[in-house]
């Protein structure tokens, strides 16, 4: 299986920024998409910018233009470049991988979040 564990997360103020890492471990695999993800107290999880294996991303409204979404190599780390933080960003982060692993079924596994708190 693919393990998946974020970083980066913290207290910033409005308009900061911050830098989300996403390490992946584990078997050997081939991605399909990786995205990240946040949850607010109170609210559904929600989709915040996803990118393909050949590199097209895609990005909810309320980040476009501030976010950035990359991966590092052979996709074993990914990164969300989180700029001109606003307080409605706080929430809980995850990263998601979904693929195929070399010697194995399909995959879709889930970090355990990272906290990102942005103060007003």
């Amino acid at each position: 299986q693919v393990q998946l564990v974020e970083s980066g997360g913290g207290l910033v103020q409005t308009g900061g920024s911050l830098r989300l890492a996403c390490a992946a471990s584990g078997s050997s695999f081939s991605i399909n998409a990786m995205g990240w993800y946040r949850q607010a107290p109170g609210k559904q999880r929600e989709l915040v910018a996803t990118i393909t294996s050949v590199g097209i991303t895609n990005y909810a409204d309320s980040v476009k233009g501030r976010f950035t979404i990359s991966r590092g190599y052979a996709w074993r780390t990914a990164y969300l470049q989180m700029n001109s933080l606003k307080p409605e960003d706080t929430a809980v982060y995850y990263c998601n991988y979904r693929g195929q692993l070399l010697r194995g079924p399909s995959f879709d596994s889930w970090g355990q979040g990272t906290q990102v708190t942005v103060s007003s």
